[in-house]
Formats: structure tokens, C-alpha cells, sequence
């Protein structure tokens, strides 16, 4: 199990096993009405927690960053989490709903509901009294925050739509924690569930006034000028230089940043392909014209313009003690492996191991690959440069053929998901532990 299961598995299973302590005879409710109830509150409490925790992982909190394995793997924790609190949200709507529509098609007798039970405790009252502006602002809330999960899980919605319109969802959440409060049943509150959901709430709420005052890595912001433009027509690749003058605490190779050249686009994530020398001062980017923005990034951008740069982030640092290493960078995904090469060039480490690089690509440069081999041969790096039309597929049997060592290596991927996942399967079948020696670099933040 990844820590990504692991952290998704823990946060509810948590909140489920609180619930059921509470609720201990819900296996055995009888009674369409009775077990609607209980599966109303329940619902609602997955789906308040997976948005609590979705938005307290959207303030990059640096210390949950190591123990998930990098900003990658704590955004696909939020992803993930987004996803859950969707499915809980329409479960639980659905089943607040459940009696009327079965009532309108004849599945149900109309009930008249009598008057409720004396409500002794002056807090529940006051709850109690709020009960019908909880319901109104949780179920508008609920079909507005619904559509923004939609549009940031629709790919081919353009980067900056999403940029604008996901913050929004700060703003939702602060009405569905008063539906929360008000129309969780007022026992829970001094039993597990409690404990378990006033400090989400809290997060929560902190973690919606940080995105809302867009304060996400405010102290890990520094100011950049744009110092080198170069572009690589053969591969549809800008290459930039950033030079930092104050700030920047440095950086390891395979760490990345986000990088901000316009407001109205927002901060887009950029694999650092250069190590990082104080007295320099300066970070190198490469980017491939991918989607709406990255495409004129070229036009938009000129030597001079002054950038925002946060970070660094990231865990694909080839920190581990293998004997040899084999890099495999598809495409774009070499970038993380060009920063890493420049850094064994310039510090020569003792003991490093021996290291096989693999950069299948379906585009070709000259001038970049011939920088990719000078990279390459400065560093002590085996290359293998494979162009699809011309030298095939890489997949694991070519690897293994390359490399005798390949049961002692780690591997270290970065590049197109679909090789990535396709290569992990391979490996396993071959017998490596890919659980500890298959490190994958995600780079999708949405």
C-alpha cells in the first residue's frame, strides 16, 4: 500500500470507526427511515472530513510534504480526497432526499411529521433554530461546489479557468461547516465523532482564510528576473533562465517550483533542470509546449520580466543507497535528470553509483540531445537516447538487456504516466521490489 493509500485509508477509517462506537446497533436498525438517518449523518461526516483535508493539503503544508513522498503525491492525496468528498456529498443528498422521492413515485406513504422531542439544552435549541438556513446554505453550497470539483477533474478544461474558479471552493466550505455544525446530531459533538471533527472544522476553516487571502507559500516566494530565453524547435521546448538575486535558499536536483509570469494565469509547476551555485544564483526551467498556456509561453514571455518563483518542492531527489540507479525521463521528463546530472558534473560526489539514463522521446533536437550527451559524459552517466520512430518503445525487457545490474538498481521515473505505470508492472513481474526502488515523479497538479 502506498502512503498515499495509507493517508486516504487512515482519515476515514478514523472517522468511520469514531461513528460506529457512537452508533454501535446501526447493523441492525430496521426501518427505511431510521437507517436513512443514520446514513445521512454519516455520509455528511466523510464528506465534510474529505473536504477539510483536501483544503488543508491545497496550503502546501511543507511538513506533510516529506512523509507523503513530495507536493506530487500530496496533490494526488487531494485529488483524491476532492473526488471522495463529491461521491459522500451526492450519497448524501441523495439520501436527505430519499423519502420525498420515494413518496412521489408511490415507493413511500406520505408521512406527517409530528412535533419533535423537547429540546432541554439551551446550545441544542440554539442549534435547533438555525436548522432550516443550515439545510438552504448546505444544499446551494453542495451544487456549486459540486461543478467546481467537476471543472478542476475535466482535463480539457484550460489551466486558467480551473486557476480561477477552484479557490472558490474556499468560499464554499465555510457555509457547509455551519451546515455541519447545526445538522450533526448534537450527541456526537462530546463523544470520538467530536473529537474527531471539531479540529477538522478548525483546519479547515484556517485553511480556507490562507487560500482565500492567497497566502498558499507566501514564505516560500521569492522574486526572479528572467535572464536567458532559448527555444528548441525540434522538441517545442523553451528552455529559461531565472536568476534570483535574494531569497532563494537553494535547491536539490529533481526539486521543482511554481512560477507565476502573470496574475491572471496563476502559479504553474516547473521541474528545476539546473543545480543550484550560490554565487550564480540563477535556476534553469524547461518547458514543453504542452497545453493553453505552456504553447505561448514563448510570445508571452522576454528576457527582463520579472517572475515570482515558490519553492522548492518535491522528493524525486535520487536519494537512496542503491548500488546503481536507472533514470528513465520520457519526454519533458528528462528535466529533473538534466538538474541532478549538472549537480554529480559540478560537486563529484565520492561513492555515487553507477547510473543508466534512459530518454525515450517522439521528438527530436539535435542541439538538445547533443546538450543532453555533453550533460551526460560530464557527469559519469550511461545514456540511451531512443526516438520512437527510429529505435521503438522503451519498455522493461530493453532495460533489463542494458543494464546487467538491474536487480540491485532503484529506478527513478519521470515522464508520461501511462510508461510509468507500464514499466512498474514490469519490474514487479520481474521480481524488483518496486514498493522501495520504483520512485515516480507525478508532476500533475490537477
Amino acid at each position: 500500500m502506498s502512503k498515499i493509500q495509507g493517508a486516504w485509508w487512515l482519515s476515514f477509517g478514523a472517522v468511520i470507526a469514531a461513528w460506529l462506537m457512537v452508533e454501535p446497533d446501526v447493523f441492525a436498525t430496521s426501518g427505511f427511515i431510521p437507517l436513512r438517518n443514520l446514513l445521512v449523518q454519516a455520509s455528511g461526516l466523510l464528506a465534510i472530513t474529505a473536504m477539510s483535508l483536501s483544503l488543508f493539503l491545497a496550503t502546501r503544508p511543507i511538513r506533510f510534504e516529506s512523509w507523503l513522498g513530495g507536493l506530487d503525491k500530496m496533490y494526488r492525496l487531494h485529488k483524491w480526497l476532492g473526488i471522495t468528498a463529491l461521491t459522500m456529498s451526492v450519497f448524501h443528498w441523495s439520501a436527505s432526499n430519499a423519502p420525498k422521492w420515494a413518496a412521489a413515485l408511490g415507493l413511500l406513504e406520505p408521512s406527517t411529521r409530528g412535533p419533535r422531542a423537547a429540546i432541554t439544552n439551551p446550545l441544542a435549541q440554539r442549534l435547533a433554530n438555525h436548522r432550516g438556513v443550515a439545510e438552504a446554505l448546505g444544499e446551494w453550497s453542495f451544487y456549486a461546489a459540486s461543478a467546481l470539483i467537476l471543472i478542476a477533474l475535466t482535463k480539457w478544461i484550460p489551466y486558467r479557468l480551473f486557476y480561477r474558479t477552484h479557490g472558490l471552493l474556499a468560499v464554499l466550505y465555510l457555509p457547509l461547516v455551519l451546515h455541519a455544525i447545526v445538522l450533526t446530531k448534537f450527541s456526537y459533538w462530546l463523544s470520538p465523532v467530536g473529537l474527531l471533527l471539531a479540529p477538522q472544522l478548525i483546519i479547515g476553516v484556517w485553511s480556507s482564510i490562507v487560500v482565500l487571502r492567497r497566502r498558499v507559500g507566501f514564505n516560500r516566494r521569492v522574486q526572479g528576473t528572467i535572464s536567458t530565453m532559448h527555444y528548441y524547435q525540434g522538441v517545442h521546448t523553451l528552455e529559461l533562465t531565472i536568476a534570483i538575486p535574494k531569497g532563494w535558499s537553494g535547491h536539490a536536483p529533481g526539486q521543482f517550483a511554481f512560477v507565476t509570469s502573470s496574475a491572471a494565469e496563476g502559479a504553474h509547476p516547473y521541474t528545476i533542470a539546473s543545480a543550484w551555485n550560490d554565487s550564480e544564483r540563477r535556476i534553469t526551467l524547461i518547458i514543453k509546449a504542452l497545453g493553453d498556456h505552456t504553447s505561448h509561453l514563448r510570445e508571452l514571455l522576454h528576457v527582463g520580466q520579472d517572475v515570482t518563483v515558490e519553492g522548492p518542492y518535491g522528493c524525486f531527489t535520487f536519494e537512496d543507497s542503491s548500488k546503481s540507479q536507472i533514470w528513465i525521463g520520457g519526454g519533458v521528463g528528462i528535466t529533473p535528470f538534466i538538474a541532478r546530472m549538472k549537480y554529480l558534473a559540478e560537486s563529484r560526489p565520492s561513492g555515487e553509483p553507477s547510473i543508466h539514463l534512459f530518454h525515450p522521446t517522439a521528438e527530436f533536437d539535435e542541439e538538445a540531445l547533443a546538450k543532453l550527451a555533453e550533460d551526460a559524459k560530464a557527469a559519469g552517466v550511461i545514456l540511451h537516447v531512443l526516438v520512437d520512430a527510429r529505435d521503438g518503445r522503451l519498455d522493461g525487457t530493453r532495460i533489463r538487456a542494458e543494464v546487467s545490474t538491474w536487480a540491485d538498481s532503484s529506478l527513478w521515473f519521470c515522464g508520461p504516466p501511462g510508461l510509468g505505470k507500464a514499466l512498474k508492472q514490469d519490474f514487479a513481474l520481474a521480481g524488483l521490489d518496486v514498493n522501495h526502488r520504483f520512485h515516480q515523479e507525478f508532476f500533475a497538479m490537477r
